[in-house]
């Protein structure tokens, strides 16, 4: 249990390191492709870097995200088949890793960085107007869907494959 929560965790972080690389390094629009329409629609390209180097140290700091998620996952299966993880014990550890993220995700992304500290909007000032007066973020449902269905699902699938090896 210890791993497996030390395992979400990590994931967290990576995620957050993706989320500040796409940001505030990065600055390309095409990564915001989550962001409502609303604001897609007044994003303004960056054609000007934050500073020299950005978009390369952005685009390193997301391979080294994207790699630290895949090795949480690698991880994962690794310890559940090393120890004989039934199918339940499987499904445990991937809905744990994924509620965990989705509550941080949830909380710190949607309602904190977004609502409360404006981080995205320090970097796109032009989409204050699409996010003013939100008290949460803008797509609980689609957030709870992922949360209750989805991720259930993709967990009970990964499960199922990991018995099978």
């Amino acid at each position: 249990m210890f791993l497996t929560i030390f395992l979400a965790l990590v994931v967290c972080g990576a995620i957050t390191l993706l989320l500040v690389a796409a940001v505030a390094f990065v600055q390309d629009t095409r990564l915001f492709s989550s962001a409502p329409k609303e604001a897609q629609e007044v994003l303004k390209p960056r054609e000007k870097e934050l500073f020299y180097g950005a978009r390369l140290m952005g685009w390193v700091l997301m391979v080294i995200s994207a790699v630290t998620i895949l090795g949480v996952g690698a991880i994962a299966i690794w310890d559940g088949v090393r120890n004989g993880f039934a199918f339940w014990q499987f499904f445990l550890r991937f809905v744990i890793i994924f509620t965990i993220y989705k509550a941080y995700d949830m909380i710190f992304f949607d309602w904190f960085l977004l609502c409360k500290f404006h981080f995205f909007q320090h970097y796109y000032p032009e989409v204050e107007r699409v996010y003013n007066g939100r008290k949460y973020g803008y797509n609980l449902k689609s957030q709870l869907l992922k949360l209750l269905v989805i991720f259930p699902a993709i967990s009970a699938l990964a499960a199922w494959i990991c018995t099978l090896l």
